[in-house]
């Protein structure tokens, strides 16, 4: 299963659970909370009824006594009353008195005079001086019938002489229970609700950030160019901290054996040749074969210089992952301006410069580093002069980029070409091939440097075989916005 999918469903089965469990415990307290409530009411109204009821249950004038008037006008009188928005219509209380030995003297209902009480609870249990209650369905069949019954005794001193009991259906409070548990029911239901969008926004803020990480993971295992996607002091963003600080000390202990490894290896053949030269120098020999092996050793050393030079700005951009300063480059006056540095270079090797700039009115600016920027069109225009055969043309040319936020730089020659099994090993670092005319060969960095450069400015770069013969190198660049 998804992590995601763990996640959300280990939340929202906490969170349920717990819920669930709450709601169950606060639905069934309901019940009895309120039956509690409505008990100690009805202690209160026996005890101050049978306090009432003493005189006439005293003289015996119970059934005609002004205790049993006020009771008959009581349920004749109409009951308006609107309790928390449930009405009130008729008072809802039968009261019946017992003498000391349980018989029944008065019932408001008319019902029960004369019946023997004494082995009910409510009269048993007070005429004991105890406190008597009891809860008793009107219908057997029917347990929503049950009818509670509160006692106090009728006291003469400190005799208990009979005993006065409050009834009251219970049904009378299940609309208030009804409604209790409904609106518990369903500010439970929004508490779920609620708790499952929570989780649901938390797990997928969770996963969208371990989606970053494994994408950048991924991304750093391709060995492609990467910047750390999260930020800020969350835990991911500490896990994230942590995989690019570990990545790091990987990749330089990676790269500083790679490139000792590469540079010695490129470095034997130069070494090996000014070391034969060296030798034969001791030796004597005409004044003409000295200054040809002198000559060797001087071209060899500047091969070793320029290699180690370009070693080092290929190394320095490659340990970029990001440009950490960027600035607005009118990128056809850098354009004009390295042409103008290059055409004493192209007039020596007999080829023309051809500058195509924008059309008036177009923005060919983009944001970077100026430097690096000069550093790859140098490149890539001394790489298409050192292919060009005299006489020949190299075009330089800025133009508007397969998309419309993009511009691309065009230097083609008309050279050689590239051969078929090359084109896919230019960008290797060290790959070059061999120069017309019996040329020594480059140092195989430039196009390395060229390609990383474009990457760092989220560019692309390409060298592919022009129609017609010769090479086209292409770069492409955001425009800045």
């Amino acid at each position: 299963m998804h992590i995601g999918l763990r996640i959300f469903f280990g939340f929202f089965l906490i969170v349920g659970l717990a819920a669930f469990l709450t709601l169950r415990v606060f639905v069934q307290e309901v019940k009895p909370g309120v039956r509690q409530a409505m008990e100690d009411t009805l202690v209160d109204t026996a005890n101050v009824l049978a306090v009432l009821a003493t005189d006439d249950f005293k003289s015996g004038h119970l059934s005609d006594g002004s205790f049993a008037n006020h009771l008959a006008r009581l349920h004749e009188q109409p009951v308006e009353a609107s309790v928390w928005g449930m009405h009130k219509g008729a008072v809802g209380y039968r009261i019946y008195i017992t003498d000391d030995r349980g018989i029944v003297r008065f019932d408001s209902s008319g019902a029960a005079v004369g019946q023997d009480y004494s082995r009910w609870n409510d009269v048993y249990l007070t005429l004991q001086g105890k406190y008597g209650a009891r809860s008793t369905p009107s219908d057997p069949n029917d347990d929503s019938s049950t009818i509670m019954y509160v006692a106090a005794p009728i006291r003469d001193g400190e005799r208990i002489i009979g005993v006065l009991t409050v009834a009251k259906p219970n049904q009378t409070v299940a609309p208030f229970i009804a409604r209790s548990q409904r609106t518990i029911l369903m500010y439970g239901l929004l508490l779920i609700g609620g708790a499952a969008v929570i989780g649901l926004v938390c797990t997928l803020w969770l996963v969208y950030g371990l989606r970053k990480l494994q994408r950048y993971t991924r991304a750093v295992a391709a060995g492609e160019r990467a910047e750390m996607p999260l930020r800020g002091a969350s835990e991911l963003a500490e896990l994230g901290r942590a995989v690019e600080t570990m990545r790091v000390r990987l990749e330089d202990k990676q790269y500083v054996e790679h490139y000792i490894h590469t540079l010695t290896h490129e470095m034997k053949s130069p070494l090996a040749a000014i070391g034969g030269a060296a030798e034969l120098l001791q030796e004597d020999m005409p004044t003409a074969d000295r200054q040809r092996f002198l000559g060797n050793i001087r071209s060899q050393a500047q091969r070793l210089d320029l290699l180690i030079r370009k070693l080092l700005a290929l190394a320095e951009v490659e340990q970029r992952q990001r440009l950490e300063k960027r600035e607005p480059v009118r990128l056809a006056q850098e354009i004009e301006h390295i042409l103008a540095s290059l055409e004493p270079r192209a007039r020596q090797r007999g080829v023309s410069l051809h500058w195509q700039p924008p059309a008036q009115g177009q923005s060919f600016d983009v944001s970077g580093d100026v430097f690096l920027l000069r550093q790859a069109i140098v490149n890539l225009i001394e790489n298409a002069l050192d292919f060009a055969p005299s006489g020949t043309d190299v075009d330089v040319v800025l133009e508007p980029g397969p998309h419309q936020d993009q511009i691309t730089l065009r230097i083609e020659d008309r050279g050689p070409g590239i051969p078929e099994y090359a084109l896919s090993r230019l960008f290797e670092r060290f790959y070059s091939l061999p120069r017309p005319g019996g040329g020594e060969r480059s140092t195989g960095l430039g196009l390395c440097l060229v390609r990383e450069v474009a990457l760092l400015h989220h560019g692309s770069a390409t060298v592919t075989n022009r129609e017609g013969g010769g090479a086209s190198a292409v770069m492409v660049l955001p425009i800045s916005a």
